[in-house]
């Protein structure tokens, strides 16, 4: 049996321990904010915060879950209202598509919980294993920085 939290809540799987945390979040709790991309960790699209740290859902096994703290973009938003990244998001109007928001929001999100005052470069460095299709890379550094301002 694998103990974890999702999102504040305490969580039991007993099932195959090297199941990716991906198909646990989506297909067993229902939580399909995090999508499924590549299957091999290298689009983003699938990230989570697992114990604080942005991890990518699709290559976490539930063994390599359990014990730990999960995050999802469902669970980001303040009681009061969305995320200073959410906002930002909209704000800087970032998504086309919208399939890799999700993950790129989660890893922005890391970004600001590490690093208050990210520079480009830094934002360059954390971001560059998100991929957007649609090309919104220049929006997506604006609302990081617009966030950087409501997080500092």
């Amino acid at each position: 049996m694998i103990h974890l939290k999702v999102n504040g809540a305490d969580r039991s799987f007993d099932g195959d321990p090297e199941m990716p945390l991906l198909w646990y979040l989506r297909d067993e709790l229902g939580l399909t904010g995090t999508k499924f991309g590549c299957g091999m960790g290298l689009c983003g699209a699938c990230t989570v915060h697992l114990n604080g740290q942005a991890v990518r859902s699709c290559s976490t096994s539930m063994d390599d879950a359990a014990g730990k703290n999960i995050i999802t973009i469902e669970a980001i938003a303040a009681t009061h209202g969305l995320h200073p990244v959410q906002q930002a998001w909209i704000d800087t109007n970032v998504p086309q598509c919208g399939y890799c928001q999700s993950g790129q929001i989660m890893q922005a999100v890391a970004l600001l919980n590490s690093n208050k005052k990210p520079t480009d470069h830094d934002i360059d460095q954390v971001m560059s294993g998100n991929i957007c299709r649609c090309g919104t890379y220049q929006r997506i550094r604006a609302a990081i920085k617009s966030a950087a301002k409501e997080t500092a």
